[in-house]
C-alpha cells in the first residue's frame, strides 16, 4: 500500500484552471494533487540574436519555487544573486518539451517565454509546469491566431510529463514528495500525444533497475499522460 492509499497505477487528482492571471496572454493554474504550479504565457517581439531576422520563432521557459512552497523557507535565487543547478535544468527541459510540439517557422517572429511558479510542492514539480506549460502556450497560440498575427497553427500536437518511480520494489505512477524521496528509482517522462517520447529522466536512486522495470516504467507514464491530455484538451476546449 502506498503511503496516499493510491493503488501503484493511480495518480493524483488533477486540475487546470485556465486564464488564472488578468494580464498575459496565456496562464493557468495546474494541481497534481498538492503540487501546485501557476503557469504564464508572454508573447514578446523580441527574439535571441541568432535568430533574428530569419523568420522563426521561439519559445523558452523559466521556472522558480516560492520561498514556502515546501516545509521549510528557502531564501530566493533573486537574493542569492544565481539560480540553482536544478532551476536551470527544470527551465531547459521545460523549453525542449514545448519546442517538440512547436512548428517556429509558423510561429513567425515571436517569442514565447513560459514562466512557471511552483507556489507549493508535494512532488512533481517538474512535471506539472510541464504539463501546465503546454495549456498556457496553447492559449496564447490561440490569441496570435485569432489577432492574424500568424497565419498557421504552429503546435503539431499535445506534450504532459508525469513522474514514477520504483518504491519498495513497486513500479508506482505519479510520485508524491514522500515517495519521491524514499524511492529506489526515479522517473520523469515527457511524451507526445500519439506516442512519441519527448525526454526521459530515469535515476537508479537506492538500487539499479533492470530493462523490463524501466519498460514498465514507461508503460505507467502512458497511462498517465494519456489523461493529463484529456484534461488539458477539456481545460482549452
Amino acid at each position: 500500500m502506498r503511503p496516499s492509499g493510491r493503488a501503484p497505477d493511480e495518480m493524483r487528482a488533477i486540475s487546470i484552471e485556465t486564464h488564472f492571471t488578468k494580464h498575459a496572454e496565456g496562464s493557468c493554474l495546474i494541481c497534481f494533487g498538492d503540487t501546485r504550479v501557476l503557469v504564464t504565457a508572454s508573447v514578446e517581439d523580441r527574439l535571441p540574436p541568432w535568430l533574428r531576422g530569419k523568420g522563426e520563432g521561439w519559445v523558452t521557459a523559466e521556472y522558480s519555487m516560492l520561498p514556502r512552497a515546501t516545509h521549510t523557507r528557502s531564501q530566493r535565487e533573486a537574493a542569492k544573486g544565481k539560480q540553482s543547478g536544478r532551476t536551470q535544468e527544470i527551465q531547459r527541459l521545460i523549453g525542449r518539451s514545448l519546442r517538440a510540439v512547436v512548428d517556429m517557422k509558423k510561429l513567425g517572429e515571436h517569442q514565447i517565454t513560459i514562466d512557471c511558479d511552483v507556489l507549493q510542492a508535494d512532488g512533481g514539480t517538474r512535471t506539472a509546469a510541464i504539463s501546465g506549460a503546454w495549456v498556457a502556450l496553447r492559449l496564447a497560440v490561440d490569441g496570435l491566431l485569432a489577432s492574424g498575427a500568424i497565419k498557421e497553427d504552429p503546435i503539431s500536437g499535445r506534450v504532459a510529463a508525469i513522474s514514477c518511480g520504483i518504491v519498495n520494489g513497486t513500479p508506482v505512477l505519479d510520485l508524491d514528495y514522500i515517495e519521491d524521496s524514499s524511492a529506489d528509482a526515479d522517473a520523469n517522462f515527457v511524451l507526445i500525444e500519439g506516442g512519441q517520447i519527448a525526454e526521459v529522466q530515469a535515476t537508479a536512486e537506492g538500487a539499479t533497475y533492470d530493462e523490463e522495470s524501466l519498460l514498465r516504467l514507461l508503460r505507467l507514464a502512458r497511462m498517465g499522460t494519456d489523461r493529463i491530455f484529456a484534461v488539458q484538451a477539456e481545460a482549452v476546449k
